[in-house]
């Protein structure tokens, strides 16, 4: 066995797919396939089932896969180790930030990460919380910035700030700045994602506990499309103020609280549970908690 075998199969087990595990490492897939294959000949066993949808991991392979965490994760220690006798850490972070929140914290926290960890690479992916989640719980992803994710044992979350959405409508003669009832949105034609994202979600799950539906009008995702629509008079839109006021043109719109009950918005620092972060990780987890008191320092919500 050799680290490149070891660290080959990590990444197609996690993957569950040899096609995709080629394209993260940047190898053609016959020599990866060639290097994971030597490998199970070497332990005299399969590590892998093969089938037209991927692979998964035997019993044996479910053992090594442990193995080679713990393995690979020493290895990125001693890297480190290496790098603070010349007075930095090093090593690589991959992070997944949902869009509104990526908006708000990559540029001052790209910024940080640069000063405090410069012998480090940063790698940031964005995309929806759901997706963010299956990436972190894959081994794509070290850290993960999620709305509103479903508690899971494989998951170590950490809350870090909490927003409330508003009923988003085209700017009148006259606004009402009275808060809107979350019932009387069942009556109001919505312009909102589609499933999964997470405001959809959280909107449905509120109004269905009150015993009631969304008046879904359009379904479009991505906030600056919806806020397009709403100005064009096509429905409302339900959205933090901050999805508002960082938008291209806010004057544009008007924004009422929602109440009875409120509908917030939490934003959690994820982990995957089990798996050992390095000290370059661990570091950036603290890079991210002082990003985020500084972009949202009124709205910070305690961990626990």
């Amino acid at each position: 066995m050799d680290l490149k075998q070891l660290e080959y199969f990590t990444r197609v087990a996690e993957l569950g797919s040899f096609t995709q595990a080629s394209h993260a490492l940047d190898i053609a897939q016959p020599a990866l396939s060639r290097q994971v294959r030597l490998l199970e000949v070497e332990l005299r066993q399969n590590l892998l089932n093969r089938n037209g949808r991927g692979v998964t991991t035997t019993e044996a392979g479910k053992v090594l896969l442990e193995h080679c965490r713990g393995i690979l994760h020493q290895v990125e220690r001693a890297k480190e180790d290496m790098a603070r006798v010349q007075g930095a850490l090093a090593g690589r972070v991959v992070l997944g930030i949902v869009p509104s929140a990526s908006k708000m914290l990559t540029v001052p926290l790209t910024r940080k990460f640069r000063k405090q960890l410069p012998n480090a690479t940063l790698s940031i992916s964005e995309g929806l919380s759901v997706m963010m989640q299956e990436s972190l719980l894959a081994g794509r992803l070290d850290i993960a910035l999620l709305y509103n994710p479903s508690a899971s044992a494989e998951l170590d979350l950490s809350p870090l700030t909490s927003e409330l959405l508003y009923l988003v409508g085209p700017k009148g003669p006259h606004p009402s700045h009275q808060a809107m009832p979350l019932r009387s949105l069942a009556g109001i034609p919505l312009v909102i994602p589609n499933r999964p994202h997470t405001i959809r979600m959280l909107l449905e799950s509120q109004m269905a506990l009150i015993g009631c539906r969304p008046n879904i009008r359009l379904e479009i995702d991505g906030v600056p499309a919806i806020l397009d629509l709403v100005a064009d008079g096509a429905g409302y839109a339900v959205l933090t103020e901050h999805a508002v006021l960082t938008s291209a043109q806010p004057d544009r719109y008007h924004i009422r609280p929602i109440s009875q009950p409120e509908l917030p918005s939490r934003l959690y620092l994820a982990t995957a549970s089990g798996r050992i972060t390095t000290l370059t990780q661990q570091a950036m987890l603290e890079l991210i908690r002082s990003t985020v008191r500084e972009a949202y320092p009124t709205t910070l919500i305690q961990a626990g």
